[in-house]
């Protein structure tokens, strides 16, 4: 595939030491793993294969749903202790209290399948040795998340245990009549509902099976070639820069679903060519992050919330695709809009800053990268289930990296009897992706246990009807100031917690007030989704604008305020379809069932309406539409962008009539220029 020459790059370039500091935001996210060598490391990736060919197995075969789960939790917390250190002064080894957590997690699953039914039976009055271990369950998974997510999981999740214990001592309307450690535990070790609920079900069946799926992608070469050729498509104008960033990011993230990953991997080749078309150091770590947050809204993987919000609402996963198509559409267009409007604003019209091969060529070498991502989609549309449409896309990346000596995931050598059999096979790209995807899992997996526990205690003291009460109860029954007050406590959390916690602990506590005054549940929980994204770009959790700003040199406050103004026109959508039943066209029905008699007219309207309120808001947020705005232009367009956002005749008129008068007034104002 095609680089840029060194004659083409350009003088800026991306230091090792920057690369490794945005490495440790993405470790940040996905936890500081081990290094490990000799034989230790041979075990390591022994057990991480083996997990990964179970769980391909388990797609294609029936595992019982009570031996799945725990089976899955039980491995997860296994790795977590041996590829996550303690601390990072014991980082690159195993301790022998990690051998114990271990063994110990093992020991906790095969306790309870061994119990059989009579072990599920006795969940209101658990023997002490049910208490016992599923006390060190608990306690393991909050140490795992620890290991993988730091610090603010663990004691969120541990104030809503004692929320549990402790409810007849808390004040009104908090009070409840409080459970015992007993029945605590009979609920989050013996039964579906805690720990082995809703979130371990989606991760043991989906969500593994895609970091699958994306670890074969990006070790047979996808990555790199969604980059080449986003070069390539984008090159050559005065927006090819931004456009490039905005496409890479899309055709990057959609696989990997990970805001931070593809950040730093676009980062690192995108950013010389941004310094040289004269983005400066914020603006183009604010691109480079906003299109990182592209990723986890993108299909046709999204992010691991996405899966959840399937299993939440008992509905296909296609149809969750369905309805993030329009949305993502919109989040785009305001991404290319902003370049547009950078190109002006910072003068780029006569920059050219690099040379690739051309599309042809490149689509020519490696269509089959492409085939390999809409692969998924193709499968579920002929109906196969998700599980298995994940399943029969990582069968089709394998067996079609075979197309090229250069993208094959089991070398030539190995079968030419080159060399060390053993040596070839564990080096092989096949077996890092095995390894890599049940790896790339685990603090994610981490994060559904733990969050199982946050589900069990609110199902067990019924917070989730409390918590509604008291938001709509403050709204004055208002929807808008529900939603309102919903998208800041949704926000609120997302800030200690990633996207994956902050969209299962607002479902089930945030989501019952928007349903109760008659949004849909499928609007409630799009509208959460993507308001608990906000989490990847607001502080003290903004790791993709961190991670952007430690390769661009730039100040991490400074480029999260620049990913902002890129992202929030795209932001304000999710309004439109919870505040009126016509933006609920924005998520084409919900489903292919009432998408099938839709009102088409009526989705495009809003689509359109929704589109201009981006551009408005888009040209306001950048002062720039078709020259630069003055003051009252550029409050014009952003009143205009907003009374677009919410769904009514009176404020959609007021909306395009600002639009329209604003440019009216920039033509005539350019054409009354000398020239």
């Amino acid at each position: 595939m095609s680089q840029p020459t060194p004659a083409d790059q350009p003088d800026v370039v991306v230091s090792s030491d920057a690369l490794h500091k945005a490495e440790e935001f993405i470790e940040a996210e996905e936890g500081a793993a081990n290094k490990l060598g000799g034989w230790l490391g041979v075990f390591v990736v022994v057990v991480a294969f083996a997990m990964s060919v179970f769980h391909l197995y388990t797609a294609y075969a029936i595992v019982p749903t009570q031996t799945l789960r725990p089976i899955h939790v039980g491995w997860v917390l296994c790795l977590c202790f041996l590829v996550f250190p303690a601390s990072a002064r014991f980082r690159h080894r195993i301790m022998w209290w990690d051998w114990i957590a271990a063994a110990l997690s093992i020991a906790i699953v095969v306790y309870l399948i061994m119990g059989g039914d009579d072990f599920t039976d006795r969940n209101t009055t658990p023997a002490p040795w049910d208490i016992a271990f599923g006390i060190a369950l608990i306690a393991l998974v909050l140490e795992a998340m620890r290991r993988t997510n730091g610090w603010i999981m663990p004691i969120v999740i541990s104030a809503f245990v004692a929320y549990a214990l402790f409810g007849p001592y808390l004040p009104a309307p908090w009070t409840h009549k409080g459970y015992e450690v007993g029945r605590l535990v009979g609920v989050m070790y013996m039964t579906l509902e805690g720990i082995y609920g809703v979130a371990v079900d989606v991760s043991s069946s989906l969500i593994i099976l895609f970091t699958i799926f994306g670890a074969f992608l990006q070790y047979s070469g996808a990555g790199k070639f969604y980059i080449d050729f986003s070069f390539a498509a984008m090159g050559g104008k005065p927006t090819g820069a931004g456009r490039t960033v905005v496409l890479a990011s899309f055709l990057l993230g959609g696989p990997s679903g990970s805001g931070v990953a593809t950040t730093v991997t676009l980062g690192a080749v995108a950013y010389p060519m941004l310094a040289k078309v004269g983005y400066e150091k914020n603006a183009a770590g604010g691109l480079l992050a906003a299109g990182g947050l592209g990723a986890i809204i993108s299909p046709p993987v999204l992010g691991a919330a996405a899966f959840l919000i399937a299993e939440f609402l008992k509905i296909s996963y296609l149809d969750v695709l369905l309805m993030a198509v329009i949305p993502t559409l919109l989040f785009y267009l305001a991404l290319f809009l902003m370049v547009e409007i950078d190109a002006r604003k910072y003068g780029m019209g006569k920059t050219a800053f690099f040379k690739v091969d051309s599309v042809w060529n490149l689509t020519r070498k490696y269509w089959f990268h492409f085939l390999s991502l809409v692969s998924i989609v193709g499968f579920m549309m002929w109906g196969f289930s998700p599980v298995l449409s994940v399943f029969w896309a990582t069968v089709v990346s394998f067996a079609t990296s075979f197309l090229r000596r250069d993208t094959a995931l089991l070398s030539y050598d190995l079968f030419q009897g080159k060399g060390s059999f053993t040596k070839n096979l564990f080096q092989s790209p096949f077996v890092k992706a095995m390894e890599g995807g049940s790896i790339g899992v685990l603090n994610v997996a981490a994060t559904c246990a733990g969050a199982g526990i946050i589900v069990g205690v609110v199902t067990l003291t019924g917070l989730g009807l409390k918590f509604s009460t008291i938001v709509i109860d403050y709204a004055g029954g208002s929807l808008l100031l529900t939603a309102i007050y919903t998208s800041l406590v949704v926000w609120i959390v997302g800030l200690a917690v990633p996207v994956t916690a902050s969209y299962i602990i607002c479902a089930v506590i945030a989501a019952p007030a928007l349903i109760k005054l008659g949004v849909p549940d499928f609007a409630a929980h799009m509208f959460i989704f993507y308001y608990a994204v906000l989490s990847e770009v607001s502080p003290p959790t903004a790791l993709s604008p961190f991670a952007a700003a430690a390769i661009t040199g730039g100040d991490p406050y400074k480029t999260t305020l620049q990913c902002w103004k890129y992202t929030v026109p795209a932001f304000l959508v999710p309004f439109m379809f919870v505040l009126d039943p016509a933006g609920l066209g924005l998520l084409l029905m919900g489903s292919t069932k009432a998408l099938a008699t839709a009102n088409w007219w009526a989705i495009a309207e809003i689509t359109l309406t929704a589109a201009v309120g981006v551009a408005a808001l888009a040209a306001g947020f950048q002062g720039w539409a078709l020259k630069k705005t003055t003051l009252i232009e550029r409050w014009m367009l952003i009143v205009a962008g907003f009374a677009l956002v919410y769904p009514s005749a009176v404020t959609s008129a007021l909306g395009f009539g600002f639009v329209a008068l604003t440019l009216l007034i920039q033509f005539l104002r350019k054409e009354l220029k000398p020239a």
